[in-house]
């Protein structure tokens, strides 16, 4: 993956994580900036990363759909498969990253989606297990192996179009 695609995913990351409520405004602005040193460009990308940590509050949910727009990146609904899915891909790439640890992002999943998303039952199953380690067999080691080739499976997934919303997101 060249440094563009990278910013591209990190961007399109943040975006969806602050969405759903796990990342600050302010880190979709350092993502937005990130992407411009990366090589990224288009006019709104650059209005979103010009934004101050106190106008990023008011103005990001404004400026970032059409700053992806212009860069054929997807703003994915809150609700809907495809934008859990995203957010669940993005919280996968922060785990592998090393900002989350496998418990972390285990619980994560499991608390934001339960046993109801189909691409994170198995990661919903692990947060489980870690509550019964010390009735099992099993080691947190084991469990957080287990949770890590599920990050690495969810960070490889395919991406899927957005679904089609109803009016302006």
């Amino acid at each position: 993956m060249t440094s563009t695609e990278a910013a591209a995913t990190a961007l399109q990351d943040y975006a969806i994580l602050w969405s759903v409520g796990d990342v600050r405004a302010s880190d979709v602005v350092n993502a937005a900036c990130d992407a411009l040193v990366a090589g990224l460009d288009s006019p709104g990308l650059r209005i979103l990363a010009a934004c101050t940590r106190a106008e990023a509050d008011y103005d990001v949910h404004e400026l970032l759909p059409a700053a992806l727009d212009e860069l054929n990146l997807t703003f994915h609904p809150v609700v809907g498969v495809a934008g859990q899915e995203a957010a669940a891909r993005a919280l996968a790439r922060r785990m592998l990253a090393g900002k989350l640890t496998p418990w972390e992002f285990a619980f994560r999943i499991h608390q934001r989606y339960g046993h109801e998303l189909p691409l994170t039952e198995r990661l919903a199953e692990l947060d489980d297990e870690y509550d019964i380690l010390e009735f099992g067999d099993r080691t947190v080691d084991q469990v957080n192996a287990e949770v890590l080739a599920e990050a690495r499976r969810l960070a490889g997934h395919p991406q899927v179009p957005a679904e089609p919303t109803d009016g302006p997101g």
